[in-house]
């Protein structure tokens, strides 16, 4: 078999298990049996942040922490909760970072603004350390007086 093609092959199933894994993260056990409720829990689950993982929804982490409050979203609808009060409801223990989507507000400044700030840091540390490095490296120029100097002699 032609080795481009074994690689894409491997690659479209890698490809495939990556997005089957976000897909079993919710365990048939934990499914409810209404579908109305079983929808809402999902859609709750997507919009928060799993705090084991941090750059996943709860819905798609395989965590226990994130079971765990994925069976407390379900818990929460049977019992009659709203959807905003069961997110309210994690984001009080959990905190703003919890959501995916913060909200823009005081507290949340650092959510926002602190990697574009962290990338005018490194920048302007970048910038500084080439500017040191330039001026230290001597000048090359064919033409100075210097070299034409040596090359007489």
């Amino acid at each position: 078999m032609n080795r481009k093609i074994l690689k894409l092959m491997l690659g479209g199933l890698f490809m495939l298990a990556l997005g089957l894994g976000a897909a079993w993260a919710v365990e048939p056990d934990e499914q409810l049996d209404d579908p109305v409720l079983e929808e809402r829990a999902r859609d709750i689950s997507r919009q928060l942040r799993c705090v084991v993982c941090q750059n996943q929804s709860i819905d798609e982490s395989t965590a226990p922490l994130a079971r765990d409050l994925r069976l407390i979203i379900r818990e929460r609808l049977v019992a009659g909760d709203s959807n905003k009060k069961v997110v309210t409801f994690v984001v009080d223990r959990y905190g703003d970072f919890v959501l995916l989507r913060p909200p823009f507000q005081g507290d949340t400044y650092v959510l926002w603004f602190g990697p574009f700030i962290i990338f005018l840091i490194g920048g302007g540390l970048i910038f500084y350390y080439f500017r040191k490095v330039l001026k230290a490296v001597p000048d090359q120029d064919p033409s100075s007086p210097a070299k034409k100097g040596k090359r007489g002699s």
